[in-house]
């Protein structure tokens, strides 16, 4: 398998006093999707921030499809905790939007879209205004937006966080089925443990600041992940080697948190 993205030693300093990351290193495989979690503060969001090219890091570098990472990432979709979804226009147009943002006319995308709809359980609200959906179903959408352009490498930071618990399981189910359909390169940024043991196929767990990568979990479970797969004690063994890594190193800094999803 080929090597999608390769961080190498990243470190990140906000100012003298404010280190958020540390020497991070790992590789991902191409077509692979991997989980990020940690302790809150750990760094995790800015970690994805740094791989997108949304931000400069202080030290190290960042190569995405072989490429150093100097600026936003080509060929990249991003996926933020909220869907923000433009008000004043329908759920196709929000998705075709990415497209006339790229200079790209819509028209030529147009059954793309739908079809990124249809396989996300939003057909029948193309022409429905973001108002008039659910939350879930908003970030249905923004998810079928950042795979408009078929990108070879999807971030997501925490996109599910605002939802409950429920539709947040749904869409996860509904994640891996359209990701399985599309096969981008997935670096997925959570504060959930079963979610991320649910979706992955590895798990970079974090240190408490300045973030490290504490440990690399592989999670051999196989595909598709059901909500048997839940109960399986090996969901359930995976579930708590992630938990220990993280509370192993919660001592480092007595003011975050361990995840509790």
């Amino acid at each position: 398998m080929s090597v999608a993205l390769s961080v190498s030693h990243l470190g990140k300093w906000f100012d003298s006093a404010t280190q958020a990351l540390d020497d991070v290193s790992f590789e991902i495989g191409s077509q692979s999707f991997v989980s990020i979690v940690g302790p809150s503060g750990c760094g995790k969001s800015t970690l994805l921030r740094l791989v997108a090219g949304l931000a400069p890091a202080t030290t190290g570098s960042i190569r995405a499809n072989g490429r150093l990472v100097d600026g936003p990432v080509a060929g990249a979709g991003m996926v933020f905790q909220r869907p923000v979804l433009l008000p004043w226009r329908t759920v196709l147009e929000n998705v075709l939007f990415v497209a006339e943002m790229g200079g790209q006319p819509a028209r030529r995308y147009e059954a793309q879209a739908r079809q990124l709809l249809t396989l996300a359980g939003l057909q029948g609200f193309e022409h429905h205004y973001p108002h008039a959906l659910s939350g879930g179903m908003q970030q249905r959408a923004a998810i079928c937006r950042a795979l408009l352009l078929q990108p070879s490498l999807l971030l997501m930071d925490e996109p599910f966080a605002a939802l409950d618990v429920m539709t947040r399981e749904q869409l996860g189910f509904e994640l891996q089925r359209i990701w399985g359909a599309r096969k981008s390169t997935v670096l997925f940024v959570t504060h959930s443990i079963t979610e991320a043991a649910l979706l992955s196929d590895q798990v970079l767990v974090m240190s408490a600041r300045p973030g490290r990568i504490e440990r690399i979990v592989d999670i051999p479970l196989p595909r598709p992940r059901t909500a048997q797969t839940l109960q399986s004690p090996a969901f359930l063994a995976l579930s708590a080697t992630i938990r220990d890594s993280i509370e192993r190193n919660i001592q480092a800094d007595p003011y975050t948190q361990v995840p509790v999803a």
